[in-house]
């Protein structure tokens, strides 16, 4: 099982960065994804969550804020099945501006981009978007603020 830390960053404007990512050998196969990975050697989850989101985005003036969720999911990716477990860390920034200068070869041939989504342009999307509840998680954490405790999500396997 992999230890990931996902990053639900959150602009001035309350706009989610998501990253746009697709299969290496088949763009059309694509979906869109908060920036994120595993936790490599003995880091935490908290100094993953933020060495990827600089990795991914280049964006590292962040406050990060508490776990909002955390969800299981299995899923075929590179021609391997990805096991996770992933936390997602709330996150603030006024850096807008991405530049993606230290991905993985993989990720090189993955990700297509990153995007700030609305709340309301995520919901009316057609996309794909993980996890699968995104715009309803986003609308209660705007409306509501983070939750007490994480909240778990359903296990999701494609």
């Amino acid at each position: 099982m992999r230890k990931v830390a996902r990053v639900v960053l959150l602009d001035p404007r309350e706009r989610i960065l998501l990253l746009h990512g697709h299969e290496p050998d088949d763009p059309a196969d694509d979906w869109w994804f908060t920036p994120g990975g595993g936790v490599e050697g003995d880091e935490t989850r908290e100094q993953a969550a933020l060495r990827e989101l600089a990795e991914e985005t280049g964006i590292t003036d962040v406050e990060l804020g508490p776990v909002l969720w955390r969800r299981m999911c299995s899923f075929p990716f590179a021609g391997r099945r990805w096991n996770q477990d992933e936390w997602y860390y709330l996150a603030r920034t006024a850096q807008t501006v991405t530049d993606a200068q230290a991905l993985t070869e993989l990720e090189k041939r993955s990700v297509a981009g990153a995007r700030w989504w609305t709340c309301g342009e995520l919901a009316e999307s057609h996309e794909t978007v993980y996890p699968t509840r995104l715009a309803e998680l986003l609308r209660r954490l705007l409306d509501e603020g983070p939750p007490a405790n994480p909240e778990v999500l359903d296990t999701e396997i494609v």
